[in-house]
């Protein structure tokens, strides 16, 4: 290989971490026709962490700006949060969380991961579900990440409305239009 396709191929590898950092060497060797070790030897000469280290640094970011919910009650890894407007997360399936004979996840860890993002989302210390409309579109493996992506599509005075979609890869997993209300002080019964 001569010198510019690699430093064709650094630049590009810089370029599609900085679009996704939650690529692994596996699906970036792929994606650029070259051996994992390849990938793994070009990460190090250009500095690029691995995986692991990526995630935390992402993750860091997000869980600074949440105004919510503590960081223990987002259900799942937060990679994005912008307050307001939008924001990701990402759940690994777990052998604690999938039915025994099927190994497919229970649905209530896909709506808490989608829920706590939901409230994650909203402009306000204190936040609480409406309602929600929501569709499970396929089951989610053990071993499979899903990621959920919400976006508030409207807000008015305290009512927020939150589209988040769930995918394993580029198939949609669920999706859900929640309604959330904000609270400035506690709530009281």
């Amino acid at each position: 290989m001569t010198r510019h396709h690699r430093q064709e191929r650094h630049q590009a590898l810089c370029e599609e971490i900085e679009k996704n950092p939650f690529l692994t060497d596996e699906e970036l060797a792929k994606h650029f026709g070259v051996s994992v070790s390849t990938i793994r030897l070009d990460r190090t000469n250009l500095g690029i962490p691995e995986l692991r280290e990526r995630t935390r640094v992402v993750a860091h970011e997000a869980y600074d700006t949440l105004k919510s919910l503590g960081e223990q009650e987002i259900i799942g890894l937060l990679t994005e949060l912008n307050v307001g407007d939008s924001g990701r997360s990402q759940l690994l399936i777990e052998d604690t969380m999938v039915l025994s004979k099927a190994k497919v996840a229970r649905g209530h860890h896909l709506f808490a991961q989608a829920n706590s993002l939901a409230i994650a989302l909203v402009d306000a210390e204190i936040a609480v579900t409406g309602s929600v409309d929501l569709k499970f579109l396929r089951p989610a493996h053990f071993g499979e990440t899903v990621i959920a992506e919400g976006k508030v599509v409207k807000r008015k005075k305290n009512k927020y409305w939150v589209d988040i979609t769930a995918h394993v890869n580029q198939e949609k997993v669920l999706i859900g239009h929640w309604v959330v209300f904000a609270f400035d002080t506690e709530i009281t019964l």
